[in-house]
């Protein structure tokens, strides 16, 4: 396992972080046990960055993470963990200082720690940003001069909000998903700003959620249709190479030497090894660049998400 640093934070994170999602059930019912076998697993590999949220499963991932990381010691992991998104709908959205305080205390409790390594405001791009900016930003600020976490940052989906805030606020780091990938290279707009202000960066979701995977995106993935068709190809190219899609956007999006880890949710211990094992492989570069060109010739790659006023309005 590499590690590589996080910003200014100075923490040492892997290249590869787990995504504790899958905990909670958000992708499909989960055995208990057997995702606790998974943390262990990655932590057994090396990996020491776990992520999560009380909004994966409403609670149950956090739930489920504290039990999986009872008896471990705590220099063996970092914890990421975030507020302000409680639910899938507008008013389950509150990042009020208040209720900020209060989601760090409930999520520590769950997660059997005294404190939070990383902490991030949940998907910014759903609320206003004046409150992000004066009050659950400095919020955070406070609760690091006070201890409780190591460092902060913001998540979400348009980079229209992550400009707006490492332009207005000094933050730490950004855990963005879906805009480092074969299908979107977008956030490398947004890199020389994170560059020059030593902000570090976290990238979800390699696979676009499920889109360059051999199943292929779920129902209610916002991909349109010629995005999924466009996936559908690419995925067939790999195919017809003898390569599994997804380990080529995972080791693609895993070689950028300016993302600290990228994560991966799954709560099967064989998934988890299968990926560990890709990364230490090296990447096909001309069949990486010839899907990045596949896709790069597809328009609507990137889709609304949030608040009009936070969404980004064309496609990369």
């Amino acid at each position: 396992m590499q590690y590589r640093t996080l910003g200014k934070t100075g923490l040492e994170i892997s290249t590869l972080g787990y995504g504790a999602s899958p905990l909670g059930g958000v992708f499909r019912d989960v055995d208990a046990s057997i995702g606790i076998r998974t943390v262990h697993t990655a932590l057994d590999a090396g990996i020491n960055l776990i992520d999560c949220s009380p909004y994966y499963g409403l609670t149950r991932a956090e739930t489920v993470l504290g039990k999986a990381l009872k008896g471990i010691e705590r220099e063996r992991y970092f914890i990421s963990t975030k507020a302000g998104r409680y639910g899938a709908q507008p008013s389950d959205f509150d990042m009020s200082a208040k209720r900020i305080r209060q989601s760090l205390d409930e999520s520590l409790v769950r997660l059997g720690v005294d404190e939070v390594d990383i902490f991030l405001l949940h998907d910014i791009e759903f609320v206003d940003l004046d409150i992000v900016l004066h009050e659950a930003l400095p919020c955070l600020e406070r609760l690091k001069a006070e201890g409780r976490i190591r460092a902060f940052g913001v998540t979400g989906y348009p980079l229209r909000s992550f400009a707006q805030v490492i332009e207005g606020f000094d933050i730490d780091c950004i855990l963005t998903y879906c805009r480092y990938a074969l299908h979107d290279r977008s956030l490398e707009r947004l890199m020389p700003q994170l560059e020059a202000r030593n902000i570090g960066i976290i990238n979800g979701s390699p696979t676009c959620m499920g889109l360059l995977t051999e199943r292929g995106a779920p129902d209610w993935h916002p991909a349109d249709a010629a995005l999924r068709e466009c996936a559908r190809r690419a995925t067939e190219l790999c195919r017809e190479r003898g390569v599994d899609i997804t380990r080529i956007a995972l080791q693609f999006a895993v070689q950028h030497p300016l993302i600290a880890s990228t994560l991966v949710g799954t709560a099967n211990p064989d998934n988890l090894l299968k990926n560990l094992q890709w990364i230490d492989e090296p990447l096909d570069q001309a069949l990486a660049t010839e899907l990045s060109a596949l896709f790069a010739a597809q328009p609507g790659a990137v889709w609304p998400s949030g608040l009009p006023q936070n969404s980004d309005e064309v496609a990369a």
